[in-house]
């Protein structure tokens, strides 16, 4: 009987959609109840048409239904209610992950999260570690997170999310330890765990790191985990295989090393030009599989030294070749010098610097937004994609991004929309005075004061600071 009534209300909802009456289509069953007053019936037809459809078409859920319990309370408060319709539209404007997790990067540094009323992150979320506790309540994880330390007997203890949180703090303050701690625990988790799990390895890895570096590079279930460990022991101390140093001389053949200069001897690497396609993509395919430290050698250089003689800017398809190289296996301050080199250079590449940020800590990457906010046509979207929502980057308004922005905005023909992007940057870089500053300035040039694309530098110029750092 339930399925020929709901084959028979196919042409009700037909009706009801086009704004017709449907009480003629009725199910047989259904036409002695509705009675034959025409607006009587229609009201008496939409009552069961809800009642039948709310009871009886329903899916039942396949397992157990459990609760999931209340939303945990995360480590620092939401914000403040006056805060919340600006971070709502903030949430709204913002479509990137990376621009989201800056933005709540900015609100962590000031002490503060979103209130679960405006938003939840995923399970799979890239988000702070303070979230953590909600994306295991999201993921229904039936794991409690209230043990205070993560060891190899509360490892259970923890939901994913949470463990991770926990073990990038463990890495902070006791590396050996959380090394030790994933060389028992890391086998039994999933793939993209495992890789997750490693990835925290990079500030302060160290040979202390190689047993465990050693057993996943040789062992482990997925190419992936194993090509990452194996990175990072090329990382450790350049080992190469013997085809990896065959690879490397016939890579170094198409540079040369040369001097210049009379009184002031100066090394340069002079790219030779390939003599086909076929060259070319050899020459690609050759960075992506041998080691810095490889092609170094094969030159007759120290990894360090080739760096600050490689021809950055003369060839885009070579530098990012020689930067995938510098990121997958280059030591720390290899990867650092290189850093330094491209946020110095005359013109900077946002791509090729952006290979590097996994492989830079905290600190060097604020070191290397610092130097592109004074940096001629260095935007502050660029250095918001180097520093994230830092909020510590004072006289912002000052700098050359800021006058470039302040004449374009000046010049009166910008629509509605322009500089969206990077008025939204400049509120995730800038430090508290700087946005008021900068707001000041703005709206000296123009600007209306309640524009939308000033929410971010309005939140930044009145959001406190909380945490007893700052």
């Amino acid at each position: 009987m339930a399925d020929a009534i709901l084959h028979n209300l196919t042409p009700v909802l037909t009706r009801w959609t086009m704004g017709g009456s449907a009480v003629r289509h009725a199910p047989p069953a259904w036409r002695d109840t509705l009675g034959d007053a025409p607006e009587e019936a229609e009201l008496r037809l939409l009552a069961l048409s809800g009642q039948f459809v709310g009871t009886q078409v329903i899916a039942e859920p396949a397992g157990a239904v459990q609760p999931a319990g209340d939303i945990p309370v995360l480590a620092r408060p939401p914000l403040p209610e006056l805060f919340r319709p600006s971070a709502r539209r903030l949430l709204r404007s913002v479509r990137a992950p990376d621009t989201r997790r800056h933005l709540l990067d900015f609100l962590d540094r000031r002490g503060w999260t979103l209130h679960p009323g405006d938003w939840m992150p995923r399970a799979d979320d890239d988000v702070p570690p303070v979230y953590a506790p909600w994306q295991d309540w999201a993921a229904m994880a039936a794991t409690s997170t209230d043990a205070a330390e993560l060891t190899d007997e509360t490892w259970d203890d923890f939901g994913p999310a949470a463990r991770l949180a926990a073990l990038i703090d463990l890495r902070g303050h006791d590396p050996a330890a959380a090394s030790a701690l994933l060389l028992q625990r890391i086998a039994g988790e999933p793939a993209d765990h495992r890789m997750r799990l490693l990835q925290t390895l990079v500030p302060g890895l160290s040979d202390a790191d190689r047993p465990l570096l050693d057993l996943l590079a040789s062992a482990d279930r997925a190419p992936r985990v194993r090509a990452l460990a194996t990175a990072y022991i090329e990382g450790l101390d350049g080992r190469t295989s013997d085809r990896e140093e065959e690879d490397a001389a016939t890579l170094a053949a198409f540079f040369a090393v040369q001097t210049r200069g009379l009184l002031r001897r100066t090394r340069i690497l002079e790219p030779l030009p390939p003599e086909n396609i076929v060259y070319r993509n050899r020459r690609t395919d050759l960075f992506g599989a041998v080691p810095v430290d490889g092609f170094a050698r094969a030159l007759k250089l120290a990894a360090i030294d080739l760096v600050a003689i490689w021809p950055w800017g003369s060839d885009a398809l070579l530098d990012r070749g020689f930067t995938q190289m510098l990121a997958r296996s280059g030591t720390a301050p290899v990867v650092a010098a290189a850093a330094d080199t491209l946020t110095l250079a005359k013109t900077i590449d946002r791509d090729v610097l952006g290979m590097l940020l996994p492989r830079l800590t905290p600190a060097q990457r604020q070191q290397a937004a610092e130097r592109l906010i004074r940096a001629n046509g260095a935007t502050f979207d660029m250095v918001r994609a180097i520093a994230g929502g830092d909020g510590a980057i004072d006289d912002a308004i000052h700098m050359p991004a800021g006058i470039a922005l302040l004449n374009a905005l000046a010049a009166g023909d910008a629509g509605p929309g322009d500089h969206a992007g990077e008025l939204l940057a400049l509120g995730l870089v800038a430090s508290r005075p700087a946005a008021a500053q900068a707001l000041d300035r703005l709206v000296a040039v123009g600007m209306i004061a309640s524009d939308p694309r000033l929410d971010m530098l309005r939140l930044n110029a009145a959001l406190d600071h909380r945490r007893p750092t700052e």
